[in-house]
């Protein structure tokens, strides 16, 4: 069992219209299609960069900034191979992959493009951020459904915990173009946007004389949403501050009764109806605008020993298929 604690330093979102990741549970009102963030972003090479990857490297960026982990310069501060990186993302690149597709089928692959074969892996967003910022720890992509942002913090966990890296930038990113809409028709809705943090051990942010925001706490996997909540309160079962619910296609008015004593008060949010589904990009959305929640309690007057829960998956009453779960609390509660 892992025992390192494990702590978040640095916070990064880039969503349309939005400024900072405090502003993701209470987004200003709605005036207009707001800034789009990649308009932050400058210099050369982005032109063969699909768009997932240049909202990934904005929240990257400013969660690696916030965490101290990068200078005024934007270089790194400490040594490359010490920083890892997991990326969550199911739809990722998938404007190139089908771009590239289509080339093939009609020009052959005479027709394709030496700048563009490489960007239809899988792995593109987070090789971007590795080659960015000089990351030269390990390095994941994870696409594996609703869970994968929640299941991409826990395996920064899991890098750090076992001595591979000694922090990890995480993002989740989901972009919304016309070949993510040919793919789910179904959806009437797209999130378009990208969310990072920075985990690393306590020791680690202590030596770098870093404040933690939060504190990773216990996370669960199951086959259900259900179960994947028992799980975690079980496990700390102090009471809950804010719930950030999974997506649902009815939404979610309360707390489900898997959450215990004291649920009843909680802060409840469903960011999936603030910004649209989000799929791989949920959980990571989720975990940072709650450390974004929990870091303000001083100035809020809110209940220091509360702690959040993050869930992802449908939400249908352990009814539907895999579903995850994690707790953060206030940092040094833990």
């Amino acid at each position: 069992m892992n025992t390192v604690r494990i702590v978040v330093t640095g916070l990064g979102a880039a969503v349309r219209g939005l400024d900072t990741p405090d502003e993701l549970l209470n987004p200003p009102a709605a005036g207009g299609p707001g800034t789009d963030p990649v308009g932050r972003l400058t210099g050369r090479g982005l032109r063969y960069r699909d768009r997932a990857t240049k909202l990934a490297m904005v929240a990257g960026r400013d969660a690696l900034a916030s965490a101290g982990l990068t200078g005024a310069d934007g270089e790194l501060t400490v040594p490359s191979q010490s920083v890892g990186t997991v990326v969550s993302t199911n739809f990722g690149n998938v404007d190139t992959v089908c771009e590239t597709v289509e080339t093939i089928a009609r020009d052959t692959y005479l027709g394709t493009s030496p700048m563009l074969l490489p960007a239809t892996s899988s792995n593109v967003v987070a090789s971007w951020l590795a080659i960015t910022h000089s990351l030269r720890g390990a390095n994941l992509t994870l696409c594996n459904g609703r869970t994968s942002g929640l299941d991409a913090v826990n395996w920064a966990r899991l890098l750090v915990g076992s001595g591979r890296v000694e922090r990890v930038l995480v993002a989740g990113v989901e972009p919304d173009n016309p070949a993510v809409r040919h793919l789910a028709p179904e959806q009437t809705e797209f999130f378009d946007g990208a969310a990072a943090l920075v985990v690393e051990s306590v020791e680690s942010a202590a030596s770098r004389g870093v404040r933690p925001l939060a504190e990773l706490g216990p996370y669960a996997r199951r086959a259900g949403h259900a179960g994947a909540v028992a799980d975690v309160r079980e496990q700390d079962p102090r009471t809950i501050g804010l719930w950030c619910v999974p997506e649902h296609p009815e939404g979610i008015g309360a707390p489900a009764p898997t959450l215990g004593a004291g649920a009843a008060t909680a802060e409840v949010h469903d960011l999936s109806q603030l910004f649209g589904p989000s799929s791989g990009a949920l959980g990571v959305l989720q975990c940072v605008a709650a450390t974004a929640w929990l870091d303000s309690a001083d100035s809020s007057g809110r209940d220091a020993g509360s702690v959040v829960l993050a869930t992802a998956g449908t939400g249908n009453a352990g009814q539907d298929d895999a579903a995850a779960a994690l707790i953060l609390a206030p940092a040094g509660s833990a």
